[in-house]
């Protein structure tokens, strides 16, 4: 699909990506990706298992789709790691770019978020759920 437009992707494992549960969602999390205050993305790592997803890992080159499935972006992977939800750092949360960049902010969003995803999986979320960080940089952005 990429080369089609000819655009060639950097050497890495590539996957997928998606922000957002809605289309307003998506689209204000692409803004504030393309604006550069978004820089990271958290994922709750039993749902990426429970998807058969690879976790994150460093050098990584994610496809990033809007909510219409398009790609929207090319990012790559600079950091990824795997920590409990409780040891996220308000230094992490403000690499997340999102509301008022506070660690509550990331905590109480994330948290229900998280909520919802342990729901669906039929787990129950706490303070030690494994959630996984990943820290990017934007390469390509793919509109337009």
């Amino acid at each position: 699909m990429l080369s089609a437009r000819g655009i060639e992707l950097p050497p890495g494992r590539v996957t997928l990506d998606t922000y957002g549960e809605s289309p307003e969602l998506s689209q204000s999390l692409l803004a504030v990706i393309r604006s550069g205050t978004k820089r990271a993305g958290t994922s709750l790592l039993w749902a990426i298992e429970a998807e058969g997803d690879p976790v994150p890992a460093s050098g990584d080159i994610a496809i990033v789709l809007d909510h219409r499935n398009e790609p929207a972006l090319l990012v790559r992977v600079t950091e990824a790691y795997l920590t409990p939800f409780r040891d996220v750092t308000a230094t992490y949360a403000v690499l997340e770019g999102e509301g008022d960049r506070s660690l509550e902010y990331w905590r109480r969003v994330h948290w229900d978020f998280f909520g919802r995803e342990c729901q669906r999986l039929g787990r129950e979320p706490s303070e030690n759920m494994p959630v996984a960080c990943c820290v990017f940089e934007v390469i390509r952005d793919l509109v337009g």
